[in-house]
């Protein structure tokens, strides 16, 4: 059976995510100019001011105490990737699953490991596990640094919403290698960046992207960023994956 996608589709990001994890955390990209681009995405806010994500094309900003307000159109991102949101897949859910076992049905439902794909699982969830980085000051420090010691938090059963891109193994720096997602619940009141949960049922809707669009900042900040370390890898892993 031919597995290859039917037609392409179109991914936009701005910036990398080697650059915010060195402390690149200005942007010159509005959430304006991200709407242009799609209805659904993910990302962060300039001087790390909360966490982002895009649903039926409204932007919101969830912060560091778990709570969400719609964000402006002319606030600032440093590092974002949005789509339109057109899923060709979606698998239903009817029995309690974990993270790891959502992830799995997503891997083997994909055409390819070679592909970004968007996600949305929608459902009804036993807890979700969130953190919101604080906003940070001048001089910047680097993400791993910047991260250290914020607190997590746990929201009990809720309807809502984990939402994100599985980016492939090469896209290391940037993007985030496997799942990166963030949780709203369905009042748009609560969510943050997702270390784990457990869903008793919903729909996980799978986007296949076949084409990224990149722009890079035109900032002197971004020109002399490090995007390379030796220790791309864990340090991607520390940032975006601790449980």
């Amino acid at each position: 059976m031919d597995q290859t996608p039917a037609g392409r589709h179109l991914v936009y990001q701005t910036s990398l995510m080697s650059a915010l994890l060195d402390g690149i955390y200005d942007g010159d990209t509005t959430v304006a100019t991200l709407l242009e681009h799609g209805d659904f995405g993910l990302g962060t806010f300039n001087a790390l001011d909360g966490e982002m994500l895009i649903l039926d094309g409204v932007c919101y900003r969830m912060r560091a105490d778990g709570t969400v307000t719609p964000a402006a159109a002319d606030d600032l991102t440093p590092f974002a990737v949005v789509t339109e949101f057109v899923p060709s897949v979606s698998i239903r859910v009817d029995e309690p699953i974990t993270r790891d076992e959502a992830v799995a049905l997503i891997n083997e439902t994909m055409q390819s490991s070679n592909y970004l794909y968007a996600v949305r699982l929608t459902g009804e969830f036993d807890w979700v596990r969130v953190r919101a980085v604080e906003r940070q000051e001048k001089p910047y420090r680097p993400m791993n640094e910047a991260i250290r010691g914020e607190k997590t938090i746990e929201f009990g059963r809720s309807a809502g919403v984990v939402a994100g891109f599985r980016t492939p193994l090469y896209g290391q720096g940037i993007g985030v290698p496997g799942g990166h997602v963030h949780y709203i619940d369905a009042a748009h009141r609560h969510g943050g960046h997702v270390l784990d949960f457990a869903l008793l049922s919903g729909t996980i809707d799978i986007c296949i992207g076949t084409d990224l669009h990149l722009e890079l900042p035109l900032t002197a900040e971004f020109k002399n960023a490090e995007l390379s370390p030796d220790d791309l890898a864990a340090q991607v892993d520390q940032a975006e994956n601790r449980r």
